[in-house]
């Protein structure tokens, strides 16, 4: 019998872990974007001095994580875990930031969701005991991701104004025992849902219900209502796929106007940046929670947030034989102080 589940699959924390230390590293574009003031380091390039993208994202990621525990002020033999992920094919920007790392590793993987992942496990297993300080992140690169999930970059396609663009960047988070907060409190992992989308090119339209889904068992599960949160974030539906939520949670008798918004709506100017509909990659909500989120929360304007990110579980192969793109969205609840 479980001890901290509470309603249909939202888990109440009994020793809720402190964010010890963050830390984000983001791309030249994310850069001159309009959170560039929140991000700990931007680059120059998006190579940054390596041979290839693949490369670059493992060197992004992996000094992300060092430079975390850093701000953490903490050691690697201090962590007793890592869990992290990315878009790649067998997660291989994270393995090999892993090998550079000698922690205790596990490889997750749920696309543009593995952030709220990451935070979702890591808090689990320390509130059950099972570590006292656990690194969460995940990374993405536009130009790695742009070529694995769509086209060569000499192709030069043209993109369609539904797309959105991969984030360039990581975030890394320290999750520890004992801390001063903020605090994660509540975990609801999500469940697949499959709105019948074949289009790779409207990942917001294809992300949202799952993103409504996990929303609503969520205000269901712990009978908190919207106005319980000062900020409701989702990750990486972008511009169309906010206006989604924003409609169909409405509709559902859950008003978020004033408290909701997206982190791929956030990251970009689309008008200045010529971004279309908005960020995405695992990256964004990741830089967009340990850069904007965590900063503003330390500053006292945010008290409880709930990050919900959403990841689009399909691959080139399967959607090109025809299938639809299956979708998830997992939520954690940061609250200032523990309750």
């Amino acid at each position: 019998m479980s001890l901290k589940k509470i309603g249909e699959r939202t888990f109440k924390l009994n020793n809720p872990p402190s964010i010890l230390g963050n830390y984000s590293i983001v791309g030249p574009k994310e850069g001159d974007g309009p959170l560039k003031d929140y991000f700990d380091e931007i680059l120059e390039d998006d190579l940054w001095g390596e041979e290839s993208f693949e490369k670059a994202e493992t060197k992004i990621q992996e000094q992300t994580i060092r430079a975390a525990i850093e701000n953490a002020n903490l050691s690697l033999s201090d962590i007793d875990l890592l869990l992290s992920g990315d878009l790649l094919n067998q997660i291989v920007a994270s393995g090999y930031s892993a090998r550079g790392l000698s922690i205790p590793f596990i490889g997750l993987y749920g696309a543009c969701s593995t952030m709220t992942e990451s935070l979702a496990v890591g808090a689990m297993f320390i509130d059950g005991g099972f570590g006292d300080k656990i690194v969460c992140a995940t990374s993405s690169h536009f130009s790695s991701a742009e070529r694995q999930f769509r086209f060569p970059l000499e192709y030069a396609s043209q993109r369609k104004f539904s797309a959105q663009w991969t984030v360039t960047g990581s975030g890394a988070t320290i999750l520890s025992a004992a801390g001063e907060g903020p605090f994660i409190t509540y975990v609801t992992p999500g469940k697949i849902v499959d709105p019948g989308i074949k289009d790779a090119s409207n990942m917001g339209a294809a992300m949202a219900p799952a993103a409504i889904d996990t929303l609503i068992s969520h205000f269901k599960d712990t009978g908190f209502e919207p106005s319980d949160y000062d900020l409701i974030i989702t990750g990486d539906l972008g511009i169309i796929g906010k206006s989604i939520v924003m409609d169909m949670m409405k509709e559902e008798g859950y008003d978020l106007e004033g408290i909701f918004t997206d982190c791929g709506a956030e990251i970009f100017d689309p008008y200045k940046q010529d971004t279309h509909a908005g960020g995405s990659g695992c990256g964004c909500s990741a830089v967009v929670f340990n850069g904007y989120i965590l900063k503003e929360m330390k500053k006292g304007r945010f008290k409880r947030v709930l990050l919900a990110a959403t990841g689009a579980l399909h691959s080139p192969l399967i959607t090109q034989q025809g299938e639809s793109i299956p979708s998830i969205s997992h939520a954690v609840t940061i609250d200032i102080n523990r309750i």
